[in-house]
């Protein structure tokens, strides 16, 4: 079986409280989704959010539908956004061929029923990182280049935290039912993203924390402004966050991630900041 498909429930704030290191990865940290040749789906609660990752070397990996989402075939009722962060890759679907380049997305609609990853050169491979949210509309394929995404830069080198944000899928660049995703870049010298911190009870995000050199470590931090907890991650791991939680994060060097939202809201902007002085 080349598709492996996990579960995550939705958690009360005040139950997570009471949770130690072991009991957050377990319920919030996927520490493994980049494998040869196999396609790993974590299906969340929040939002119904499915996360997913793969490695096509040695051959194509179509994106099989799971039990978890009862339908024919696995873009039926949903829509897919992917972006690679390994060697040039191609998606194939009903009718088109996309090649994407590293840090390069793709949005497919709801109704795309054949998805099918591969590798250019199965001795650089791609790595596939996804995302796919529950759609009410089907919408058309779009691929994103990085010349095409929406830049933010943020951030200072006083504060360490200068980063370019490079929207790829979001509302100003593709029509989306739920999902958004982008890419964040640390710059060297710099290691903190997303602060100041901020909560968005409209919509729930997923982390995806890659370019993290070995021997290094992201810090993830999670929890309510008044509550706060850490995970450890490495290289190519992801958390959930839930609606409820800050999402922020510090590295032992510079790094990447990228984020994916879904939820009733597309606007960005749509945020409940805290300050640093204001967290607990």
């Amino acid at each position: 079986m080349a598709t492996h498909c996990t579960f995550r429930y939705a958690v009360h704030p005040v139950d997570f409280r009471s949770y130690d290191t072991q009991r957050i990865r377990e319920e919030f940290m996927i520490e493994r989704l980049m494998e040869v040749d196999v396609i790993h789906l974590v299906y969340s609660h929040y939002d119904r959010l499915i996360v997913g990752g793969t490695v096509p070397a040695t051959r194509p990996l179509p994106l099989e539908t799971v039990d978890a989402i009862k339908s024919e075939y696995f873009l039926e009722r949903r829509e897919l956004g992917i972006i690679n962060v390994g060697g040039t890759g191609r998606i194939t679907t009903d009718e088109n061929t996309f090649e994407l380049l590293n840090k390069e997305a793709l949005y497919l609609g709801r109704g795309t029923r054949k998805v099918v990853f591969e590798s250019a050169d199965p001795k650089q491979p791609a790595h596939f990182y996804f995302n796919s949210a529950p759609a009410h509309q089907a919408y058309p394929a779009r691929l994103v280049t990085l010349k095409e995404a929406r830049i933010l830069r943020m951030g200072s080198l006083e504060t360490s935290n200068e980063r370019q944000i490079n929207q790829l899928l979001i509302k100003e660049v593709v029509q989306t039912c739920q999902l958004q995703m982008g890419l964040t870049e640390l710059k060297p010298g710099s290691v903190w993203n997303t602060m100041p911190v901020h909560t968005h009870d409209r919509r729930m995000e997923a982390y995806f924390y890659f370019e993290v050199p070995g021997g290094q470590a992201i810090c993830h931090f999670m929890g309510q402004p008044d509550e706060t907890r850490h995970l450890f991650l490495k290289n190519e791991q992801a958390v959930l966050s839930p609606p409820w939680s800050i999402h922020s994060a510090a590295g032992t060097s510079a790094y990447s991630f990228i984020w994916g939202m879904a939820g009733e809201n597309l606007d960005y902007t749509d945020q409940d900041f805290f300050t640093p002085d204001q967290l607990l």
